[in-house]
């Protein structure tokens, strides 16, 4: 059972936005300890990052090297750091009771049952296109011009990241996942600070980029994204999501995610029902959320089309049919995506061929092991060589 069931959140003291549903409602539903939870993640950013934002554009500029040295070398490298930085690093490297040495070794052992091109489409025709149904985050991005041309930076950005951090022993100080993941979390909190600066409506929307936004992203980057690769035909088994749920505990750890909001999460089913909280209070899709999810396709329709070696409109289409597939007509009507029924009749049958040779394929237990040996393998070339050339398909 998720710790959501027993936080202890005090009385909220910022407004509930106007745009997150009402609050008297979600009383009625979830009852007032929930209500509170959620009013205060509504209304609450990254206050260890954002205290670091806020001295690198202020009063103490050296911030940014402390920080940047930091995240490398450790707290415990660095010569009178401003308190803002020790903070943040010391809570980072403060490692959870369950994130043991052998979490760390062995990195997100279930991610290498599948190539990485598998977690291209999941990543993207699954979790990106439902993080950009949520009305705030398309704001902020939005707000930082960051709506469609960024679409293929932002993939890029997120699939190396990605890559990084499920491999093994790369969360540990220096290392290149637990560095990626706190520069994406400066990246945040700078575009909080941008959006504020800006004419984002806190009011409607809450704090930018705030605890529900976060929460909601690592529900996708895990239950959306188990579900969409289970949707192809690369399902886990219900003892490999529940490592790999563990072992995103820990990466919502060093991305600023308040453990009350994710920790304890152990099964899709109780992904879904804090998914269903989250939701509550995350507002209607609205036009730009179409705009992103379509760049983002169009974007993965390129780098599919060069990795599967064939024609941009097959990817396209494939893509289309695998997002309404993972999302259900009613999101993809909302978000523009067409309907291909012939191409869905195709997919819904290489599904079931995938599935036939996976299950196949598990029963063998060297060839099982040769085969997640050379998705690490694959994993650790594309993140050896630029991004460019893993989207143009060179091996």
């Amino acid at each position: 059972m998720t710790t959501v069931d027993s936080c202890s959140v005090g009385a909220p003291t910022a407004p509930w936005p106007s745009q997150r549903n009402r609050r008297s409602a979600l009383v009625a539903q979830f009852g007032t300890e929930r209500a509170d939870l959620l009013q205060w993640a509504l209304t609450t950013g990254d206050p260890l990052m954002d205290a670091v934002v806020t001295d690198m554009y202020g009063p103490h500029p050296g911030a940014r090297d402390a920080f940047h040295r930091g995240i490398r070398e450790g707290v415990e490298s660095l010569d009178d750091p401003p308190e803002s930085v020790k903070a943040l690093l010391a809570h980072v490297e403060a490692r959870p009771p369950y994130a043991d040495e052998k979490l760390i070794e062995r990195g997100a052992v279930a991610f290498f049952n599948n190539d990485p091109t598998v977690h291209l489409v999941s990543l993207s025709a699954g979790a990106l296109v439902r993080v950009c149904e949520s009305p705030s985050i398309a704001a902020v991005l939005t707000q930082t011009g960051r709506v469609v041309d960024g679409a293929s930076k932002r993939i890029e950005q997120a699939g190396k990241w990605l890559l990084s951090v499920m491999t093994p022993d790369s969360l540990r100080v220096g290392e290149p996942g637990y560095v990626a993941t706190l520069q994406f979390r400066l990246l945040h909190a700078k575009m909080r600070r941008c959006a504020r600066n800006r004419s984002y409506d806190e009011d409607a929307h809450g704090t930018p980029i705030n605890q529900i936004d976060m929460a909601r992203t690592w529900i996708d980057f895990t239950m959306t994204s188990f579900k969409a690769e289970d949707e192809m035909g690369f399902g886990l088994s219900s003892h490999e999501i529940a490592d790999s749920y563990q072992y995103w505990w820990y990466v919502g750890h060093l991305l600023g995610i308040d453990p009350q909001l994710v920790e304890g999460i152990s099964s899709n089913a109780e992904a879904a029902r804090v998914d269903q909280m989250l939701q509550s209070v995350t507002g209607p899709v609205i036009s730009e959320s179409a705009l992103l999810a379509q760049a983002t396709l169009s974007s993965v329709a390129d780098v599919l089309a060069a990795q599967l070696r064939v024609p941009r409109s097959v990817s396209e289409r494939v893509l289309n049919a695998l997002t309404r597939r993972f999302h259900g007509p009613t999101s993809g009507d909302e978000l523009g995506v067409p309907s291909t029924p012939v191409v869905s009749a195709a997919v819904a049958r290489a599904t079931r061929q995938i599935r036939r040779r996976r299950d196949a394929l598990r029963q063998d237990e060297i060839k099982w092991d040769r085969e997640q040996a050379e998705n690490l393998a694959k994993t650790r070339r594309a993140l050896e060589q630029p991004w460019h050339e893993f989207a143009g398909g060179k091996p």
